[in-house]
């Protein structure tokens, strides 16, 4: 009975704190600023953020449809130059429920540096701004910017000799990097500087898992490229090049160019988009409409190509002169062996080349150069194999129509993932284009016909007749049906988690099966609430931003707090404040759970004026709208800041969800509810409202 009684008020105290938490404004991360002089030429700006327990920041690196990654922005000056990009420790890598995704974070403390040229013989200031997101295991906060500021010290040298510090990149002396290092990954930073490297590091790929996934992927395509038309037939001819040497040994070294050629070729071009965009083209890349879009066309260009619209192909001046090198013979003719083959498999090869290219130029700089050694390595393995044992060939299935079947087939595929970047850009700036049912409708289009492909249904100009289906492509199109199977439901609200990380969001989804509210609350589809007899309540007039802004199940409201709070007043009714989120899955979670309950959408729809407040949107306001805060003082411009300050500066609250009941005149009603999936709590947090709303009547 003791037990069950401390247990009992273990668990009213844990409460009380919980509560308490919940009505203060939550600050789990602390950002403190350094600067490490290294040398007369050379400073390390250093952020370090403390991290409370459970919660955690995340890193740089962030898929586009995930949480806000931390980004650092510098003001621009003469006095400096940044020397590469900002620098973080190791992060965590583990699939985040609240963003149903695997993400890079960090926990307790994280410390990242940026090395700076130092320009100026005075002191100077570098001011800038940082963002960032962080979480714990129930919650989200909204993206937070800090201001930064550093003193670093003026090159005394730097008037002697100008353009030799711009230039220098001044490499840190082991001795020196001792002396300023306080703690690991500081130490790591400043050892990358100065050339060392650690041994469990191993150049980096051990500790980025996307990295192995890119080269695995790209070594997939690679040996999917093989058993395209323009590539599979030359292989024999190829290696009939090698076998006119009477030397054996020769002619295997030779061959062994040949495969490291091919590999180098693709490599270097790799090295080329590295270096051309990189990491600090990556923000622009993921989230910008113009190169998302540009990556859409060109995925639908390689795809009509594959499926036989047109062939890509190089000038035929370029070939020949690569053709005629290779005659030459030795090393140098290997290698342009090895350039031809490049250049004449071009119109298969340039969309899966292209595609890799596409997809890692928007990531880290290794990127690129990972998905084209993958890519080559597997490329060039059956060429240099069949070279090394010429005799191989004569177990080589014959080519035919089967390899224009592999072609049409990435087509097919290619039509697919190519619409994620027309995504991307339609969710980023609202333009409703690609809505999850419209996306989900093109996949499903996209691989029945594909299905209906592999089975000899459906046949394109350049096909050879298929008189029977071989039991490989039978077991294709059984997994083809079997998907596009998997996704109909989807067309009515499920959730299809094994494609999250394609699909547009589920806030996108107008006809939801799981918006269907029992007892004939709420008819189908997100259109206006009420049954099929029931006039919906209506509103004072047109919600500001409901183009771009919805509530769930069918429910009307606004977007806007000073244009609830009129209408409120016009109908004498309470409000109703949703402080909520794109990227809250709390927020959908008690939408899902609580609010489709038809005795609270009763209520909400009949009793209350929504507002639902988004703190994360990142739509730009007239300036007209741009407030000053009062909480930090600088002014807000987007929609999502606005709200953001104003659940801070009103509440003295920044988590999701967050909801407020206000009389006409904007006063509170009772106090404030945050997460919680009991009903009937919640149904008692808005009938306690109403009474007291009454009361004051």
């Amino acid at each position: 009975m003791k037990k069950f009684q401390k247990s009992l008020l273990l668990l009213l105290l844990l409460t009380g704190i919980s509560a308490f938490v919940n009505a203060q404004v939550l600050k789990p991360v602390k950002w403190s600023f350094s600067t490490k002089q290294v040398s007369n030429s050379k400073a390390q700006l250093i952020f370090t953020a403390t991290i409370d327990p459970t919660w955690h920041l995340y890193s740089q690196d962030i898929p586009p449809d995930g949480p806000v990654p931390t980004s650092f922005t510098f003001e621009p000056g003469p006095q400096y130059k940044l020397i590469g990009k900002v620098k973080e420790p190791k992060a965590k890598e583990e699939y985040d429920k609240n963003f149903n995704m695997v993400v890079k974070y960090f926990a307790d403390k994280a410390v990242f540096t940026q090395n700076i040229q130092i320009l100026s013989d005075k002191d100077f200031k570098i001011k800038g701004v940082l963002e960032f997101m962080c979480c714990d295991d129930s919650r989200c906060l909204p993206p937070d910017e800090v201001d930064f500021e550093f003193s670093v010290k003026g090159n005394p040298d730097a008037a002697k000799q100008p353009e030799q510090e711009m230039t220098a990149t001044a490499e840190i002396p082991a001795d020196t990097a001792a002396a300023v290092v306080v703690d690991d990954a500081e130490a790591d930073s400043l050892k990358a500087d100065s050339g060392e490297i650690k041994s469990a590091d191993a150049g980096g790929l051990e500790e980025h898992s996307s990295l192995w996934t890119l080269f695995f992927f790209s070594f997939i395509a690679g040996l999917a490229a093989i058993l395209t038309p323009c590539v599979f037939p030359m292989i024999p001819m190829t290696v009939t090049f090698f076998l006119k040497e009477k030397d054996k040994v020769k002619a295997k070294f030779q061959a062994l160019t040949y495969g490291v050629s091919i590999i180098l070729i693709y490599t270097v071009i790799g090295t080329v988009v590295a270096i051309t965009l990189g990491a600090n083209f990556a923000n622009f890349l993921s989230t910008h409409w113009l190169p998302n879009i540009l990556f859409f066309l060109i995925f639908m260009f390689f795809a009509a190509s594959f499926l036989g619209m047109f062939e890509i192909t190089l000038p035929s001046w370029l070939i020949n002169k690569s053709d005629s090198q290779a005659d030459r013979g030795g090393v140098i003719g290997s290698f342009f062996m090895a350039f031809t083959l490049v250049l004449v498999s071009f119109s298969c090869t340039g969309p899966i080349v292209g595609a890799i290219l596409v997809a890692s130029a928007s990531g880290q700089v290794l990127e690129p150069i990972i998905g084209m050694l993958g890519f080559s390595l597997a490329f060039a393995l059956p060429f240099t194999l069949f070279a090394f044992f010429p005799r191989w060939l004569n177990n080589m299935p014959k080519s035919g129509g089967w390899l224009n079947s592999v072609k049409v087939v990435l087509g097919f595929i290619e039509l697919a993932l190519g619409l994620k970047f027309l995504s991307i850009a339609d969710q980023t700036y609202h333009w409703g284009i690609l809505d999850r049912e419209i996306y989900l409708a093109f996949w499903i289009i996209i691989f029945t016909l594909m299905g209906f492909y592999l089975l000899g249904k459906l046949k394109f100009s350049h096909d050879s007749d298929l008189k029977f289906i071989s039991v490989p492509r039978l077991s294709m199109a059984i997994l083809t049906f079997t998907f596009v199977l998997y996704m109909i439901p989807g067309m009515f609200g499920a959730p299809l988690q094994a494609l999250s990380g394609y699909l547009p969001p589920q806030s996108t989804h107008d006809f939801d099966l799981n918006r269907i509210v029992r007892d004939n609350v709420q008819v189908f589809g997100a259109g206006g609430g009420g049954t099929a007899s029931e006039k919906p309540t209506g509103l004072c007039d047109k919600p500001k931003h409901g183009e771009l802004l919805h509530l769930p199940h069918g429910l009307e409201g606004y977007f806007d707090f000073e244009q609830g709070l009129a209408c409120a007043a016009q109908q004498n009714k309470p409000v109703f404040i949703d402080f909520t989120g794109h990227g809250c899955v709390n927020c959908r979670e008690m939408e899902a759970r609580v609010w489709s309950d038809p005795r609270v959408l009763k209520k909400l729809r009949e009793e209350f004026v929504l507002v639902a407040l988004y703190v994360d949107d990142k739509t730009q306001l007239p300036e007209s709208e741009w407030i000053t805060s009062t909480y930090d003082g600088k002014v807000k411009k987007t929609i999502g800041r606005k709200y953001a300050d104003f659940q801070i500066s009103r509440f003295n609250v920044n988590a999701q969800p967050y909801y407020v009941l206000l009389d006409s005149k904007g006063n509170t009603l009772v106090p404030p509810k945050a997460y919680d999936l009991n009903v009937e709590n919640f149904l008692s947090f808005l009938d306690s409202g109403l009474t007291e709303f009454k009361a004051r009547q």
